[in-house]
């Protein structure tokens, strides 16, 4: 829930209930994906913690206190730089959080829940965004076959191969992706 993880596994959610495949593809590859791409992007912040935190409390430089205070800078950094300031106002509103001086100063127990907040409005958005244009070929699609009179036939047996013959041909996955990566990095 700290990480990028959550925007990525509701996105290629949304991606596949758009497409209209129901388990294509499935729960394992979606989360496997969202799993690598997270490793992907959080290593810069990774790599900082085990620099900063987690090797000098090995190496016994630092208390456990000490290490778990440095090891959350990071973190933070991460989690402020995609939260939404109206969220983080809101539960620091809630928390009767007085305004402070640095916004690392914020304490996790008020960031976290904004970050996730924050991290499920922006893939609503993302998701959004990529069920429209499906959309809109399933409404053609209904409404060609309702004007040909095959009321009978569902218009998703038809739609499904179009679909997909548009991700393939838009580079959908490499879009997508590619999206999600410049939405952290940025």
């Amino acid at each position: 829930m700290l990480t990028s993880f959550t925007r990525m596994v509701v996105v290629f959610s949304f991606l596949r209930h758009a497409m209209g495949t129901q388990q294509m593809p499935p729960n394992q590859v979606i989360i496997s994906l969202a799993l690598f791409l997270t490793f992907f992007i959080m290593m810069p912040v990774w790599n900082e913690i085990n620099r900063s935190a987690l090797q000098p409390y090995l190496a016994e430089e630092v208390s456990y206190e000490t290490a778990l205070e440095q090891a959350a800078q990071p973190l933070k950094q991460f989690m402020l730089k995609q939260t939404r300031e109206k969220d983080l106002a809101l539960l620091m509103k809630i928390s009767k959080i007085k305004k402070l001086k640095r916004a690392s100063d914020v304490p996790l127990t008020t960031l976290i829940p904004a970050f996730v907040i924050s991290e499920l409005r922006i893939a609503f958005q993302i998701g959004f965004l990529i069920y429209v244009p499906f959309l809109i070929l399933d409404m053609v699609v209904a409404c060609v076959l309702l004007s040909m009179g095959m009321l009978m036939l569902p218009p998703i047996m038809i739609s499904l191969p179009f679909k997909l013959l548009l991700f393939v041909l838009v580079d959908g996955w490499y879009l997508i992706v590619g999206s999600l990566i410049r939405s952290f990095v940025s």
